[in-house]
């Protein structure tokens, strides 16, 4: 199935074991605003156990009185996870059957790249108009809450390191 992607990427000052270990259970209500149209992540419900196993689901709970579900698909350790998202509410509810996101980590001389793709899915006929707000919205979006994920990794990283 086709579908509407964009991809983010940001250098975290860790290995990809740290990366992948560190980044997956950060909580989305701290690194997900409000940013225009999109709503931010205000909490985490019914998240199944902890996020680092195929089949794990959580809630994401949105500022906008909506919500979407997240189901770990992939797991790599320590290079790539993936989840499929569905249950889409309000706006994204109407435009898109569901969603797909893939982390990826890679080795380089600075740290770990992590690299961030989101593919959204349109209903029939809508794709037009999910293209445009991945495009419009949702790439900058990406641009703008991926580095200070990564500058967590590092920032734990480090502290690790010390500890």
């Amino acid at each position: 199935m086709a579908g509407s992607s964009a991809t983010a990427v940001a250098m975290a000052a860790a290995t990809p074991k740290e990366a992948y270990e560190i980044s997956g259970p950060l909580d989305p209500a701290r690194f997900y605003p409000k940013s225009g149209a999109l709503p931010a992540v205000v909490g985490v419900r019914d998240q199944s156990g902890t996020w680092d196993a195929v089949g794990r689901t959580r809630r994401l709970e949105l500022s906008d009185g909506g919500h979407v579900i997240e189901t770990i698909t992939d797991t790599d350790s320590p290079t790539y996870f993936a989840y499929e998202l569905s249950d889409f509410q309000k706006l994204f509810g109407a435009l898109v059957t569901g969603a797909r996101a893939e982390w990826r980590f890679d080795r380089e001389a600075e740290g770990t790249s992590i690299r961030w793709t989101y593919t959204f899915f349109g209903k029939p006929g809508r794709g037009w108009i999910v293209s445009l707000i991945v495009r419009l919205l949702w790439a900058p979006y990406m641009r703008k809450v991926l580095p200070p994920i990564a500058n967590e990794v590092s920032r734990q990283a480090a502290a690790q390191a010390k500890a």
